[in-house]
């Protein structure tokens, strides 16, 4: 088959490898029938994080079941199925709990920008929709596995509900979910955080009423502006460096909460500081299985579309370009087709 690997910092390539096949009895195979890049696959693009031996690439994915491991029930054959970027088996104390990212036996997926893909304890990651989607639903039921999920726990994480003011650092696609999650959740006033153009547009379109595009300090005074001097009620936290982190938790006004889900960069929190802000913190990887069966009925239902955060698509062998599309912020995220 043919896989998305990098071999090095802005070294992707599409190679032949062997098509996955059952390992253990509780896996699923599953023909990839929409994958895409992710803003954290852009970490070790720009050589954040450290690759010690090439790595087969991608951990969002929809598909067709191919093939079910002697153990797997919840699942089968032929169905489209969609999957989180962790596997877990959904029935520890903990996955019980809303946090099957903290599964006792989680599993990283990995390789999914492939034509097929391998998924560990598919009864607990996979979840099949009512009969095979409509292929304008699919790249909405992609955003699903990871961003539209991922945004969602980051409204959840920060309390969003009716009457509260939300404000969003960071303008990447799930910085933009998390603004469709607050719409959602009904919040009254969400402020997205943005200098470009196009981001600001969808932004809007996904239920955004106020743009701000100073970062920093800047920013922080003008949220303080847009909310009385007292800051925001619920802060996203998209990015995941030391700049969005202390800048979310300067925006929020006393006994606010800060929903944190960008993967973490050289983050060091300032204790005093922390002490005296009196906000909370929560997040974390998102447990998208949590929110997987209320998303997909929302995006089947037409509720809502967030399949828009999708700029540019491409064919699964162009997925070096993907990569070079959204390093150089020349598309929001780009959906790969096998």
């Amino acid at each position: 088959m043919r896989a998305t690997i990098m071999h090095a910092p802005g070294d992707v390539r599409v190679e032949d490898r062997g098509k996955p096949a059952i390992q253990q009895p509780t896996d699923a195979v599953i023909k990839v029938v929409a994958a895409c890049v992710c803003g954290s696959d852009l970490w070790p693009y720009r050589g954040a994080d450290t690759l010690h031996e090439p790595r087969p690439m991608g951990h969002e994915y929809v598909g067709i079941v191919e093939d079910v491991g002697a153990d797997v029930k919840n699942v089968q054959p032929g169905q489209f199925v969609v999957g989180s970027f962790f596997a877990s088996d959904n029935t520890c104390e903990i996955c019980r709990s809303g946090y099957q990212t903290g599964c006792v036996h989680r599993q990283g997926v990995g390789g999914a920008q492939a034509e097929y893909l391998r998924v560990p304890l598919a009864d607990g990651t996979l979840v099949a929709t009512p009969g095979t989607p409509d292929d304008d639903k699919i790249p909405s039921l992609l955003t699903a596995s990871d961003v539209l999920g991922t945004g969602w726990f980051a409204a959840k994480a920060a309390e969003v509900g009716p009457g509260k003011t939300v404000a969003v650092v960071g303008d990447g696609a799930v910085g933009l979910l998390g603004v469709l999650a607050a719409k959602q959740m009904g919040a009254e006033r969400i402020i997205a955080m943005s200098r470009h153009a196009d981001r600001q547009a969808l932004a809007r379109e996904f239920g955004a009423t106020d743009i701000v595009e100073e970062r920093g300090d800047a920013g922080v005074q003008k949220i303080r502006e847009l909310t009385d001097g007292l800051g925001a009620h619920s802060v996203i936290e998209a990015v995941g460096t030391q700049e969005s982190m202390m800048q979310a938790i300067q925006a929020t006004r006393a006994g606010g909460h800060v929903g944190f889900v960008g993967v973490s960069h050289d983050v060091a929190l300032p204790g005093r500081e922390l002490f005296s802000s009196l906000v909370h913190l929560h997040g974390g990887p998102a447990p998208v299985r949590q929110y997987l069966p209320e998303l997909i009925d929302l995006i089947l239902a037409g509720d809502i579309e967030p399949g828009k955060v999708f700029d540019l698509e491409l064919p699964l062998d162009q997925a070096a370009e993907a990569y070079r599309a959204m390093d150089e912020r020349r598309a929001v995220k780009v959906l790969l087709r096998p």
